[in-house]
């Protein structure tokens, strides 16, 4: 039995089209990760798969997005009493600010000698504390009332340490040390140097 020229030329291209086909299939496999199954189905339904994946981890992306947003604005209110500043530095004039105001309300103003502020250093794990201390000369009633009102304060605000340092009996008035400390957000607290492992 003899081929037609035409027969041939298509039994040709089908041994060509074969070792194509075989070549191919072995450089794919030869390219693919040993150990890495490729998976097995139709192109079009394992990209729709895929696909709705994706679309599935968007939703979650979104959904979590808003959860924040909702969280944020529920916290808003609740933490007006922060000492929201830029800087440390600016919490810390703010915390001198307050209290050098509410000794100068007192009658006589109570007069404030010395400044020291403090590090900030962290209050938990969401908030930071900043702290200045001050050194003052006043009657006993002044320095009941300076903490007092330091504590009716809208701030997140407190006195952390008084220390009474000497007394004047005849003119009844003390030099104390006091501490005031208010709530800043954590990111104004420094972050510790990292240190190196062994041998750095």
């Amino acid at each position: 039995m003899t081929l037609q020229p035409r027969d041939r030329r298509a039994l040709a291209l089908l041994v060509v089209a074969a070792l194509i086909w075989f070549a191919a299939d072995r450089l794919w496999t030869a390219d693919s990760p040993a150990g890495v199954v490729v998976p097995a189905g139709n192109p079009v339904t394992l990209a729709e798969t895929r696909l709705a994946k994706l679309r599935e981890a968007a939703a979650t992306v979104a959904s979590k997005d808003e959860i924040v947003k909702q969280v944020t604005a529920d916290l808003a209110p609740r933490e007006k009493g922060m000492i929201a500043t830029e800087t440390a530095a600016q919490a810390q004039a703010r915390l001198l600010q307050i209290v050098r105001g509410l000794g100068a309300a007192e009658n006589p103003p109570v007069e404030i000698r010395g400044t020291e502020l403090n590090p900030i250093r962290p209050l938990g794990e969401t908030y930071g504390e900043a702290s200045v201390t001050v050194q003052i000369d006043c009657r006993m009633d002044q320095l009941v009332n300076l903490m007092a009102a330091v504590q009716s304060q809208p701030e997140w605000i407190a006195t952390r340490d008084l220390r009474v340092l000497s007394a004047n009996a005849r003119e009844k008035t003390v030099s104390a040390r006091l501490t005031v400390s208010g709530v800043v957000p954590r990111r104004l607290v420094p972050e510790k140097p990292k240190t190196g492992g062994p041998g750095l």
